[in-house]
């Protein structure tokens, strides 16, 4: 495995260095691996169009259409085909035209990756990437492969897509970021070394396409056709016995048999059922809603099992400020508001890190930045642990402002023996709730470090969500969290959301080819909610609790969420989800114009102009995202 080697033990495998590869040498690569998305699922049309035709009933119309053709009974001939072809016709319509909106939307969203080739740096499209290739990413770039990150600093991850952790991680050299992955501080080249079905993306695309699920209302017409096609057979096979019996004509035997056949199957049953929902989608649509699934909106009806993602999902997947921590100190003056303010001091706007945003979003109304200059500005780094601002106010005194890790902002405070067991006590608490801490200080008129106070920072729940919550457990849709944060995080989260306190840790779980024990079952079945998951135990939960009898419905908004969404009764896709959260189903709007879905599918925000939109879009999506859509087909 590629993921066990060192550094330079994966240059020797790929027979590359951080020189890259020639053009020549990517190209022949390119043949041998493939391109670097997702293999994609041609359906041909007129074939699509045929499977509406092939079931239980359809089989049964089109006996009675022959029948009623051998009869030369030609205006039922022509009502029944006309009936049958209505029925193709609605359900073919509905979903071929929410595939054109998003395959327009696919279309859109191929991002390019800085590569390194015959020693010089060009733009490439991502597919076009190869394992051995060196690229450089940066802040705000999406990682287009998996790759190892060679020498540089260490760089700030978001992979709240893939893993469901809503704060950012830590990568080093040598280290290794994934398909998917959001750059949210600094730069560093990386070596590829797994493109396309072989990245973790990939991998988890092969779960989404393991995961097969008839809905409960198809099962419910299967039954009903089943049962008439063995009572009719049964009565056909009767009246011919008795009409060979008695010797009568053919075509008088024809005759019965076609009435007995339009008597015993509901011909219309199809095509009122398909008109029926159709009306609903065309309703569901003018509030801005698309269907790419006419059984999906019988199918959300009957959830009563509703599992859902919280990164993103119940939360907004952006780090906000909570009460601050000030200490009690007769060194320096202190309070919350003025941690506040020194802390956005000692951060900047155009950084575009989620920390210094929570900062400076915390400023009340009355607290304003502008009075003050920044002579100098040191950025975050992973070896000193802060950021640090050299500030002259109006009085033209300049004094010293700093923000970062708590004990390494304690270990430069004067006044730390004073504070720090109130600061450990304040940090404790913070942890307990899930929250992370960032500590601050300034200095003095004798320009000595004072610590003023600990800033905690968590991702709020949205503000809809406990409304939302508390509103389907009414209706009797018992609500269960799955996330890929840390324990204490989804306990908060879950007790600020009243979702209830019993939350698992899902590292006892097995994988989906181990077969749950039956107390583990009961287990998932009575939790609130879980913790610490990854792509495959969400698919186990979403299984065990289908398997005890639920209706369940999944939410999500990223890749992580993709095999659940495949394999729950009704997949929601929320607000920025990503392509491969998405499926066939209901797609929603919410009220910014993002468009959701009940079987994962989300289409452009509606409200903003092109330009806006693709950049949004573009920021959150890879190359394999965009073609993971085909891997939902449930082929019925």
């Amino acid at each position: 495995m590629l993921d066990d080697l060192d550094t330079q033990q994966l240059q020797d495998k790929l027979k590359s260095s951080p020189d890259g590869l020639s053009q020549g040498e990517a190209l022949r690569r390119l043949k041998q691996y493939g391109s670097n998305e997702l293999a994609e699922k041609k359906t041909n049309q007129i074939l699509k169009f045929l499977t509406y035709f092939w079931g239980p009933i359809p089989w049964m119309i089109e006996a009675a259409v022959v029948l009623s053709a051998l009869a030369q009974h030609w205006p039922d001939f022509a009502i029944i085909l006309l009936l049958l072809l209505a029925n193709a016709g609605i359900g073919f319509w509905e979903e071929h035209q929410a595939g054109n909106a998003i395959a327009a939307l696919k279309a859109k969203l191929a991002i390019k990756a800085q590569v390194k080739r015959d020693g010089q740096w060009t733009s490439v499209e991502s597919r076009e990437l190869v394992p051995g290739d060196v690229i450089h990413v940066r802040l705000g770039d999406i990682v287009p492969a998996d790759a190892r990150l060679l020498d540089g600093e260490p760089l700030q991850v978001d992979q709240s897509a893939l893993t469901g952790e809503s704060l950012p991680a830590t990568r080093r050299c040598g280290e290794a970021v994934f398909s998917g992955s959001i750059i949210r501080r600094g730069e560093i080249d990386a070596m590829v070394y797994a493109t396309g079905a072989n990245t973790y993306f990939g991998k988890t695309a092969e779960l989404v396409q393991a995961a097969h699920s008839v809905s409960h209302f198809q099962q419910a017409v299967l039954k009903i056709g089943n049962v008439l096609i063995l009572l009719a057979l049964a009565l056909v096979t009767v009246i011919i016995a008795v009409a060979v019996l008695r010797g009568d004509p053919l075509l008088t035997t024809l005759q019965f048999a076609l009435v007995l056949t339009v008597a015993a199957i509901p011909v219309a049953m199809p095509t009122v059922l398909s008109v029926t929902m159709a009306v609903g989608a065309r309703q569901l649509t003018m509030r801005g809603a698309i269907v790419t699934r006419l059984a999906a909106i019988e199918e959300l009806a009957g959830v009563d099992v509703l599992c859902s993602d919280k990164t993103g999902t119940l939360t907004k997947n952006a780090l906000t400020l909570g009460d601050p921590f000030s200490v009690d100190s007769s060194a320096v003056a202190s309070g919350p508001d003025l941690v506040i303010f020194t802390a956005a001091l000692a951060s900047r706007a155009d950084n575009k890190d989620p920390i210094d945003r929570a900062v400076l979003d915390g400023l009340s109304e009355g607290q304003s930045l502008e009075d003050y200059q920044v002579v100098h500005f040191q950025s975050f780094d992973p070896v000193h642990k802060r950021t640090e601002a050299t500030v002259r106010g109006l009085d033209g005194v300049a004094f010293k402002v700093s923000k970062g890790a708590p004990q390494v902002i304690l270990a430069l405070s004067a006044n730390a023996a004073q504070v720090k067991t109130a600061v450990e006590r304040a940090i404790n608490g913070f942890a307990a709730r899930g929250f992370r801490s960032l500590g601050v200080a300034r200095t003095d008129a004798e320009d000595q470090w004072q610590f003023l106070g600990v800033l905690p920072l968590f991702d709020p729940p949205r503000e809809e969500a406990k409304a939302t919550i508390a509103t389907a457990l009414q209706m009797g849709v018992k609500i269960k969290m799955v996330t890929g944060d840390q324990l204490p995080i989804a306990q908060e989260t879950a007790e600020n959301l009243g979702m209830g306190s019993l939350i698992l840790d899902a590292s006892v779980f097995g994988t989906t080819t181990t077969q749950p024990s039956e107390q583990l079952a009961q287990s998932i079945e009575k939790a609130d909610g879980f913790a610490q998951v990854f792509p495959e135990h969400k698919f186990q939960i979403v299984d065990v609790l289908q398997r005890h009898g639920h209706i369940v419905g999944m939410t999500g908004d990223g890749v992580n969420d993709a095999p659940a969404l495949k394999k729950a009764d009704c997949g929601i896709a929320v607000a920025d989800a990503t392509d491969a959260a998405r499926g066939r189903g209901l797609h929603r709007a919410d009220d910014t114009g993002t468009v959701r879905d009940c079987r994962g599918h989300q289409d452009e925000p509606q409200n903003l102009p092109e330009d806006e939109q693709l950049c949004d879009l573009s920021h959150r999506r890879n190359t394999a995202c965009a073609v993971l859509h085909d891997a939902f087909d449930p082929g019925l």
